[in-house]
């Protein structure tokens, strides 16, 4: 009769292990869901703040601080070089340190007429597109520069309408 008594007890404690094994692999697998859900919210809130705080930094960043002036050119109205049937209408300001140009009104309108006299010699094909603006732009700071003997730091393009 023992042997038939070892016979039927592993089979008890085979459907145990099994019950055993289930359930801790459920509670492992419940664990483990539990922590990566966790671990992903923190990481997702941690990559949030550092976005966050870098275009906070990024927009602090200013290019003009301090003493520094900005005053409008005005509006600039002529026709092209090729066409005379072609006007370019020119609106612009500059930037300059506070005290450095002398008679700010008088500058100015040097500028204005020196932008006039430039532009007056400017085909159409010159200022067409993204690096036409862009040479047009550096030209004119070129000018000013010369005009003012460096007191002006630049001379930004505000807007530009051709018809």
């Amino acid at each position: 009769m023992a042997a038939k008594d070892d016979k039927t007890e592993p089979k008890k404690g085979g459907k145990g292990w099994i019950a055993a094994l289930a359930l801790t692999s459920l509670v492992a697998i419940g664990t483990g869901g539990g922590l990566g859900m966790y671990l992903l919210s923190t990481v997702e809130k941690a990559v949030d703040v550092k976005k966050k705080d870098e275009e906070d930094k990024a927009v602090k960043v200013l290019k003009y601080t301090g003493d520094l002036a900005l005053r409008s050119v005005g509006s600039v109205v002529t026709n092209l070089a090729d066409a005379n049937d072609a006007w370019v209408r020119l609106e612009s300001s500059v930037v300059f340190k506070t005290g450095t140009v002398p008679n700010p009104d008088v500058a100015l309108a040097e500028i204005r007429a020196d932008i006039l006299a430039y532009l007056r010699t400017v085909t159409m094909k010159q200022i067409e597109g993204a690096s036409g603006l862009l040479h047009l732009r550096e030209d004119l700071n070129e000018r000013v520069a010369l005009r003012t003997k460096g007191q002006v730091n630049e001379l930004i393009v505000e807007m530009l309408v051709v018809q």
